[in-house]
């Protein structure tokens, strides 16, 4: 099989070491590039740090106890990690997806407006624009385009959970990280969520932690396999759900641990 050559990347991972100070889930000694417009789908049993490694690019463990962070995150080849970081630019920069959608007690507008108007954009025009353009590209724009003055909590499940997405991208964010997106979704859902996905990477860098392997290997342009806090395996994805170098990975994606 001939591998693609990784591109430059946009988020680059050096020796990242985290550790709580409660000994749950940890990262030891994480080496990753994550390359621009692409998805990277980080994957693996539960505990494996995969939802650390995303919470450690969004800075949103600095809320958490942590006893030892070590190593270096490069974005754009500046450290977010740095003390200096300002971590409300980096989180417009960075937005993040979890795994419950948990919308706003406002319309479906004002969710998408709060964030901008938080910011200090007040023109009408520019909000509204931002409004059909997230809404479209999180794929719910046909579904709420005549009742955005209604609340979002009237929404389904699987609309919400489109709605946090939209959410994040009117913003415009450069990298989109989503945990477990899709894992309380019904099918027809989780299909309009991946589909989403596959065209906001022509303009985003996207990293999904996925609640399935079958998610993983129908997402995964990159793939990175995580087991006990450490990557055990890094590939394009068909190669790794393929054809895996290494038999963990190998176990896991045939389903004999996990």
């Amino acid at each position: 099989m001939v591998t693609r050559p990784m591109p430059d990347p946009k988020i680059l991972i050096e020796h990242l070491t985290l550790h709580y100070s409660d000994g749950t889930e940890s990262l030891n000694d994480i080496n990753l590039a994550i390359p621009a417009n692409a998805i990277t789908v980080l994957f693996g049993p539960a505990g494996g740090g995969k939802s650390s490694l995303l919470r450690c690019i969004n800075r949103l463990n600095d809320l958490a106890d942590v006893k030892t962070l070590s190593g270096r995150i490069l974005l754009d080849g500046e450290n977010i990690l740095d003390p200096k970081t300002d971590i409300i630019a980096l989180r417009r920069k960075v937005g993040m997806v979890f795994a419950r959608p948990v919308v706003l007690p406002l319309t479906i507008r004002g969710n998408l407006t709060y964030g901008l108007e938080l910011a200090g954009e007040r023109r009408r025009s520019r909000l509204d624009e931002a409004v059909e353009r997230s809404l479209k590209q999180a794929a719910l724009w046909d579904e709420v385009k005549d009742r955005l003055d209604d609340p979002a909590s009237a929404l389904s499940g699987g609309q919400q959970q489109r709605l946090c997405l939209a959410r994040v991208l009117a913003l415009q964010p450069e990298v989109i990280l989503l945990d477990e997106p899709t894992s309380g979704l019904d099918p027809i859902s989780t299909g309009k969520v991946e589909a989403a996905l596959q065209e906001l990477k022509k303009n985003y860098t996207i990293v999904l932690v996925p609640h399935s392997v079958q998610q993983a290997a129908r997402t995964a342009d990159y793939a990175a396999f995580f087991l006990q806090g450490k990557l055990i395996e890094y590939a394009p994805g068909q190669e790794i759900f393929t054809n895996p170098k290494d038999k963990r990975t190998e176990d896991y994606v045939m389903g004999r641990f996990g």
